[in-house]
């Protein structure tokens, strides 16, 4: 694990511990994660699961266009700016560890608990979405391969029904026989010249249905599981860290490096010093893990 990721784990876990007395807001918290996890959401419905969820639910688009659309008319006190993002991790579960950390700083109150109780059930939501996505891209493909009548009129009769409209492209409002009858019947009719086929694709259709619904179920949970997987292990590392003070040592290093103008070199351990004197926020957080 990277120098810069832990101390991001580490921060969230010393967080409950130390914060403030102050009342979580639940939409500020919200907002704020948004502006990390949530980019182009309202074009991409599965941007929370790909940016903060798990990569298997796909790559999102570039973020830099959709972080200035997510910007405008957001008060730039709950939400991490533009510049801020060039440091946000592009691993999911890394991702939301570091949102989880800058936006605790910022929203007075809020701890790794509140971000997990609000948006853990959003990140459910967008990976369902992405199953959806997934479906509606092999439809599409679907209908550009067809070409002989059948094919061709189930292909018809199949956008018909899963249309937002009727039984939608996770076949949802469709889970009843009547429901899915219902819909049938109109979409049969609107197919003209596919009388024929009726029956086949009547059958053809159903099981699709049924397939999608089980799958869609599996696609989420084992999404879930990948994300929730993903930050115990960040949690496995953390302690591991804590237990031979690499973490805090790698911290010294670090502020040595970058911030000391004689690098804590020998006959400067007041550099030295300084720097672990920066670096005792470690210790409270490894108390938060034993």
């Amino acid at each position: 694990m990277k120098p810069h990721t832990l101390f991001l784990i580490l921060g969230m876990l010393a967080a409950p511990g130390i914060a403030a007395a102050a009342t979580c807001s639940q939409m500020n918290l919200t907002r704020c994660l948004d502006s990390v996890c949530a980019i182009n959401v309202s074009s991409n419905p599965a941007a929370r699961c790909q940016y903060c969820g798990t990569s298997s639910a796909g790559e999102p688009p570039s973020e830099r266009g959709g972080m200035r659309s997510l910007s405008l008319g957001s008060s730039a006190r709950y939400t991490i700016s533009e510049d801020e993002l060039e440091d946000a991790p592009t691993d999911p579960g890394q991702r939301y560890a570091w949102a989880t950390v800058q936006c605790i700083k910022k929203i007075d109150g809020c701890t790794a608990d509140d971000v997990s109780d609000i948006y853990d059930e959003l990140i459910e939501q967008s990976c369902r979405a992405a199953g959806i996505s997934a479906q509606m891209s092999a439809t599409i493909a679907d209908a550009n391969t067809t070409k002989a009548s059948l094919p061709s009129c189930q292909t018809s009769i199949r956008a018909c029904m899963i249309d937002a409209k009727r039984c939608g492209p996770d076949w949802r409002a469709c889970e009843t026989s009547a429901a899915f009858d219902e819909f049938f019947s109109t979409c049969s009719i609107e197919a003209t010249g596919c009388t024929e086929y009726i029956a086949d694709i009547r059958t053809t259709l159903t099981n699709a249905r049924d397939t999608a619904i089980k799958n869609a179920d599996t696609l989420l949970a084992n999404i879930v599981a990948g994300y929730q997987s993903a930050r115990e292990q960040k949690l496995i590392s953390a302690q591991n860290a804590c237990r031979d003070n690499s973490a805090r040592n790698t911290c010294v290093d670090t502020i040595c490096e970058r911030s000391m103008p004689n690098k804590c070199a020998t006959g400067f351990e007041s550099e030295r010093a300084t720097a672990t004197l920066l670096c005792e926020f470690y210790d409270l957080a490894c108390a938060v893990l034993d």
